[in-house]
């Protein structure tokens, strides 16, 4: 059975366990191989320090996603956190067009901030432009201060039982295991689905044979 691969599109900070330097341990223990997009490096996490470093790493994110979909690689799942700039929303989005096929599963982290406080690198318009992404997501894991920016009231008039509630009627989601989850179908027609199953399991320089009576776009296909 193949190693599950997952692109983990996070920050890197050097001294605060979180992001990367929590999901690449944690991932590869379960037996995933993480593949991890930066967003930026930071010399600490924004939560409660004061004179970190950070560095954007919008364009280096851009040229990295581009040669990877040259490679025509493969994830099982997407899994996104903390953003260095509102371009990268657009940079996530795009990447799960890229790479999404059926059965890939889009895990957004909608982090923008924690107690009632939105963390110093994230703007008004990033927080915003946040509910785009978190409407493209299979599954969202926001904490309470999120929930009340994605939902655009104020974090202390929104009570916590009723924040998943109020979370799944905006963006169709159902509550399960603390998580909210959105089952969706594919867009897809019988021909697309089948190609994209022979996508995943033909190599090539194999023989393969095409027995349908059609048009030949199957056999111009493989």
């Amino acid at each position: 059975m193949p190693t599950p691969r997952v692109a983990a599109i996070h920050d890197l900070s050097g001294f605060g366990r979180c992001s990367l330097t929590v999901a690449i341990p944690v991932l590869s223990a379960m037996g995933v191989q993480c593949c991890p997009l930066p967003t930026a490096v930071l010399s600490t996490h924004t939560g409660g320090f004061e004179g970190y470093t950070f560095r954007d790493l919008t364009e280096e994110m851009a040229a990295a996603a581009a040669h990877w979909k040259a490679l025509d690689l493969r994830f099982d799942a997407v899994y996104s956190g903390f953003l260095g700039s509102e371009r990268q929303i657009d940079l996530v989005r795009q990447f799960l067009r890229d790479f999404r096929r059926p059965g890939t599963l889009a895990v957004v982290d909608p982090v923008m901030g924690d107690f009632g406080r939105v963390y110093a690198t994230y703007t008004p318009a990033m927080c915003r432009r946040m509910a785009d992404l978190t409407a493209e997501a299979d599954v969202i894991t926001p904490n309470l201060t999120e929930a009340a920016l994605l939902l655009g009231v104020p974090y202390e008039s929104l009570p916590r039982d009723e924040a998943g509630r109020a979370l799944a009627r905006r963006f169709d989601f159902l509550p399960e295991g603390g998580r909210l989850v959105r089952r969706r179908v594919p867009d897809l027609s019988a021909v697309q689905l089948c190609h994209e199953f022979l996508e995943a399991h033909l190599t090539p320089g194999g023989l393969f044979l095409d027995a349908t009576c059609g048009n030949g776009n199957d056999t111009l296909f493989l």
